[in-house]
């Protein structure tokens, strides 16, 4: 008796090695795109911070008397007479999350008033002040993000490794180079 093997297709064993080989491959991608997507946030929220100095500079000069807005909501106003603010509508209020991270707009320490709010050309809810802070920290720690970011005045955007909420005046964090 002979038995003739006349069937086509795989057999599960070759089946199984081939599924174990794209767990592997998997197993070795899926980390790096973790890390891909993280540093992805983290540029969004530099992104952000450059946003907001560009936007607190030009409401300075043109709106606030020389003072600063004191959130974001007071930079998304548009001034009487136009339909855009001075920053784009996704950083519209304090606490709003882009990317995975949380974005938040303040008087910076020791901060003086320059300009009532009444006498905005956008007629803010806040006063301008002398100087402000404005900061983004990770909604989780090490999955939306590992860093957290801060800015100022000044306009030099600093790091923190821990990925705390940044607190103005930037003690313990580094410049962003």
């Amino acid at each position: 008796m002979k038995k003739i093997r006349d069937a086509k297709g795989f057999t599960l064993i070759e089946l199984l090695i081939v599924v174990a080989i794209i767990g592997i491959i998997a197993a070795i991608a899926v980390p790096g795109l973790l890390r891909a997507r993280m540093s992805g946030n983290e540029a969004s929220a530099i992104g952000s911070l450059r946003a907001i100095n560009s936007a607190e500079s030009t409401y300075s000069s043109s709106c606030g008397g020389n003072g600063y807005a004191q959130n974001l909501a007071d930079l998304a106003k548009p001034p009487q007479g136009s339909t855009a603010g001075f920053i784009s509508p996704d950083l519209a209020t304090n606490g709003v999350t882009k990317s995975g991270y949380i974005v938040n707009l303040a008087q910076d320490t020791g901060a003086s008033v320059i300009t009532l709010a009444a006498n905005t050309c956008n007629v803010s809810a806040n006063d301008t002040v002398s100087a402000y802070f404005a900061e983004a920290h990770p909604v989780t720690v090490g999955s939306t993000g590992q860093r957290s970011f801060g800015t100022d005045t000044r306009g030099t955007i600093y790091f923190d490794n821990t990925g705390a909420t940044m607190q103005a005046g930037m003690a313990g964090a580094s410049v962003l180079q």
